[in-house]
């Protein structure tokens, strides 16, 4: 096949325009870690894009496209190549809006469809649906007025989270540990967000994640990861370890697991984020796309086995294709920057 691998934010999606630094760096890291890997199968033909304030690293054979002001159109790009990968957060529609262009021109989705991931993206519906499968999520309440936010404080008790109803990991997420704080989280998020502002418990415990291939139907998980968060007036994410040694590791992924059953039409790489307590493991968030830790877990699976290539394994998986769960063949801790070490 010839792929395109689009990813948003150092690719073309914000040419002209200013581009967080964070969201670059992220952006960037994944997407040198999925072309390289896309390259070493060795059957398909690579295209990437990549917007001119930003340098990627490609290896040999890979097609980089400047896009945006001045370069070539994306709808000509996706019409040239036989499947689509995306990289992509899901903050004011931008992938699922992705997703949707892709979709319109009969190209391959290598990921999840537009629908679901605006179903996936909506932590508004998100506890209701979790509930009915038996999952544990934090009380979380909508904010119409800044009286309820006062309320529903009281209720939960401080430190209280407030996020947009739609977002990608921590972006936009603040943390209130009084009434002034929490004024002040309400007015930030509700001034950035598109959509509803939501109150929710916070939840103390050990921030981590599970990397999952699903076909659609099931989910196979790749690895639990650990998340390292700095909890300040916002939360910011910095990357993580893999795999998580934690006694509630199997059940975090088991939680993945049946959070990707409640949500059928997930494809290829998936991200869960939980919350492990002293006795439970809190689903956060469902990331309907390549997260982060891709850029551990790709570096800490058995590579020997011949079975260790994730985006090999991720396209076997949205042909309906689940692999046997690999092996971790070590320790590894990873930053959002894209810096891997052995541990």
């Amino acid at each position: 096949m010839r792929i395109l691998v689009f990813e948003f934010a150092s690719g073309g999606g914000l040419a002209g325009r200013p581009v967080p630094r964070s969201l670059a760096r992220e952006g960037r890291a994944m997407l040198t870690a999925l072309v390289a890997d896309l390259a070493r199968i060795g059957r398909h033909d690579i295209v990437t894009t990549a917007d001119r304030r930003f340098t990627l690293r490609a290896p040999r054979g890979v097609d980089v496209v400047s896009i945006g002001p001045g370069g070539a159109a994306l709808d000509d790009l996706i019409a040239s190549v036989d499947a689509v990968w995306l990289i992509a957060p899901e903050t004011d529609g931008w992938l699922e809006g992705l997703a949707a262009k892709v979709e319109r021109t009969g190209r391959m989705l290598l990921g999840t469809g537009s629908a679901v991931i605006r179903r996936a993206a909506d932590k508004q519906r998100l506890p209701r649906r979790l509930a009915r499968c038996g999952l544990t999520h934090p009380p979380t309440r909508v904010v119409h007025r800044r009286a309820e936010a006062r309320a529903i404080a009281d209720d939960f008790g401080y430190p209280i989270v407030v996020k947009p109803a739609r977002g990608a990991g921590c972006e936009g997420v603040r943390l209130a540990r009084n009434g002034r704080e929490l004024r002040a989280a309400i007015h930030a998020v509700g001034r950035c967000a598109t959509q509803n502002v939501l109150v929710q418990r916070y939840i103390p415990g050990v921030a981590a994640s599970v990397s999952l291939l699903a076909d659609g139907r099931r989910a196979v998980a790749l690895a639990a990861n650990g998340q390292a968060i700095t909890a300040g007036s916002t939360l910011s994410y910095a990357g993580g370890r893999t795999p998580l040694d934690h006694p509630l590791a199997e059940r975090a992924i088991d939680a993945a697991i049946r959070t990707c059953a409640a949500f059928p039409g997930l494809h290829g790489y998936v991200g869960v984020d939980l919350v492990l307590t002293s006795a439970d493991a809190v689903v956060i968030e469902v990331n309907p796309r390549l997260t982060t830790a891709y850029l551990g877990v790709r570096s800490a699976i058995n590579r020997r086995s011949g079975s260790g290539n994730i985006a090999e394994m991720a396209i076997d998986a949205c042909a309906g294709k689940l692999p046997a769960r690999p092996r971790i063949a070590r320790h590894v801790r990873f930053t959002s920057a894209g810096r891997v070490v052995s541990l």
